[in-house]
């Protein structure tokens, strides 16, 4: 048995990852440790590791001075913290999975000798993986084209981003037949910010739909519990038949039935949709600093997998016309499941842990 310490930042978008490695490692019979920041909490204990290391950690404000001073504090103090931490575990390895929790941590690692492979989920480096890359022992990469990465190539591997368990459970599931009179079953989510903002123009978009197609559709869709009244309210009146639920525990499986997926264009929702083979309307959130999901969506659209549109130009009726569109084509749809099938990765797990299975006997430089 051997000992991994995997670090991450306390979101979604890096610790669903970090579990199903841990997953898999556990499944080969090593122990794993998690460091991390508070953030992990929203998250219960469901992180498989046998323990939780908080480990301090801050983000400096380039326009902050002050800020700064306390940031670099904060992190010394988190060097030392992870130091000790990893000295008492004594890991063969170490991954990072991103954001700016991972860098003391990481740090220390690499300060104590310890080999260290970085895992970057997105289409775009993230910072914190950037300003580590230098140290890495080996770099894992979700994409074969991944910007800010060109300069590790030669210690980078493509071996995707890993998907949870319930996801692969289902990645065979062939696509859904659709003719002129089946059932048409979309999807809807986009965790809570997406949740938000699609109760706005989603339920518009479908009640302007022709009425054929409205009595076909099977409608699920993730909404926060504060509009669920009003969402469901606008389908009544357009006599829709929808699912709304804050969250759907069961989501693979819907996704797995579903004809098309409208959702945000974060790692994991990418690294599930074409592990499953679903054509998607991507609408990747406003704002972020590196346009990481702007870069993710433009992946799958690039390879005819899914279909960009920006929540700053979409509306109710162009999102409408291109709903009508596309469940009057079947063979469209059927090509770009295709399409998004072929970039899957459903191996990713046991690529990732080979190598850092890898890195733990010294297989790595």
């Amino acid at each position: 048995m051997s000992v991994f310490a995997l670090m991450a930042g306390g979101t979604g978008g890096h610790l669903f990852p970090a579990m199903a490695l841990a997953q898999e490692l556990r499944r080969r019979g090593h122990e794993i440790h998690l460091m991390t920041d508070h953030r992990v909490a929203a998250y219960g204990d469901q992180f498989p590791a046998q323990e939780t290391h908080i480990i301090p950690s801050a983000t400096p404000s380039v326009r902050n001075p002050f800020k700064v001073a306390g940031a670099a504090f904060t992190i010394v103090g988190g060097i030392a913290a992870a130091r000790r931490r990893l000295r008492r575990i004594g890991p063969q390895a170490v991954v990072g999975f991103g954001g700016y929790p991972i860098f003391p941590p990481f740090l220390a690692a690499r300060m104590l000798g310890i080999p260290g492979i970085l895992h970057e989920q997105n289409a775009v480096m993230g910072r914190a993986n950037r300003a580590l890359a230098g140290r890495a022992s080996r770099i894992a990469l979700s994409f074969a084209r991944t910007t800010h990465a060109e300069q590790f190539a030669g210690k980078s591997t493509v071996t995707g981003n890993p998907v949870r368990d319930r996801v692969r459970a289902v990645a065979d599931t062939a696509y859904p037949p659709l003719d002129d009179a089946s059932p048409i079953r979309l999807v809807v989510f986009g965790g809570s910010q997406g949740a938000r903002v699609f109760s706005e123009f989603i339920p518009p978009a479908i009640a302007e739909l022709p009425e054929p197609i409205r009595q076909r559709l099977r409608l699920v869709q993730q909404c926060r519990p504060e509009d669920m009244e009003r969402v469901a309210e606008a389908y009544r009146q357009a006599h829709v038949n929808v699912e709304l639920q804050p969250f759907f525990t069961d989501l693979p499986e819907r996704m797995a039935t579903a004809h098309l997926v409208i959702g945000r264009s974060g790692a994991s929702t990418i690294a599930e949709l074409t592990v499953l083979g679903r054509p998607a309307i991507l609408i990747p959130l406003p704002g972020a600093l590196d346009a990481d999901q702007k870069n993710n969506a433009l992946v799958v659209e690039a390879a005819g997998g899914g279909w960009i549109a920006e929540q700053a130009t979409i509306s109710p009726p162009s999102l409408a016309n291109r709903l009508a569109s596309l469940f009057g084509d079947p063979a469209t749809l059927q090509a770009a499941a295709a399409a998004a099938k072929s970039l899957g990765q459903p191996f990713a797990v046991e690529k990732l842990a080979d190598l850092v299975e890898d890195a733990g006997r010294g297989k790595t430089t």
